[in-house]
């Protein structure tokens, strides 16, 4: 008798809601966009100054389905350096293991005293404006505003098969990690915190949530 397998988990969407997500997600942009062109002069500049390289960076990340795509973002880390202290790091995040005793902080599942990023690179990191350069990846239809974290691609080679359902939806500037979670939950919870939000399928979500993010941004709460 044949053995009966067991079908892989989907989320199914609605047409209407992807294509509302979609319409916020260029409205937002469209209308932030220019003021914060003025910032994005500024922290290029500091960034110049304070170390040797370009202000913007691309990354490879992972998307939709697994998609491989260039993620923008302000560099915040010296230009040539090793990335194994951070693939290492990111074994043991997924593994449930603490990256920092600073637990008092919130910042446990968050490598501290990186030496790879530089003293304006911190500072840009703790409040989140290392991604605003990512409003150009959700104008091209790469990511959305709100969904689950882009993974960097050694990250996804970990991957179990519940976790692929992070990819289901576009990765997000903001979402449930980053508003309620981001260093302070375990990769498993992160996992759900996604699938959770994926499933919701709720635009009203989407604006609270990216209401939520603005106070998230300006105490930096759970940043390095």
């Amino acid at each position: 008798m044949a053995t009966q397998m067991t079908p892989p988990e989907v989320i199914h969407f609605n047409p209407g809601y992807l294509r509302a997500k979609r319409a916020l997600d260029i409205l937002v942009t469209l209308l932030i966009l220019p003021p914060l062109c003025m910032i994005f002069v500024i922290v290029g500049l500091l960034i110049c100054f304070d170390s040797k390289g370009p202000p913007l960076f691309r990354q490879k990340r992972i998307g939709l389905r697994g998609t491989e795509f260039n993620m923008f973002k302000f560099r915040s880390m010296y230009v040539n350096r090793d990335d194994a202290l951070h693939r290492a790091a990111i074994k043991c995040y997924m593994q449930g293991e603490k990256l920092s005793s600073n637990a008092e902080g919130g910042c446990s599942y968050k490598l501290d005293k990186d030496p790879r990023i530089t003293w304006v690179g911190r500072f840009l990191r703790k409040f989140s404006i290392d991604e605003l350069p990512q409003f150009l990846n959700v104008l091209r239809g790469e990511m959305t505003l709100v969904g689950p974290r882009p993974p960097l691609p050694y990250e996804v080679e970990s991957y179990r098969p519940r976790d692929w359902l992070r990819h289901a939806g576009k990765p997000g500037l903001t979402g449930y990690w980053q508003v309620y979670g981001r260093s302070k939950v375990t990769f498993r919870e992160m996992v759900e915190l996604d699938i959770a939000y994926l499933q919701s399928q709720s635009l009203w979500e989407d604006i609270k949530l990216i209401a939520l993010t603005v106070p998230v941004m300006i105490t930096g709460r759970g940043g390095a």
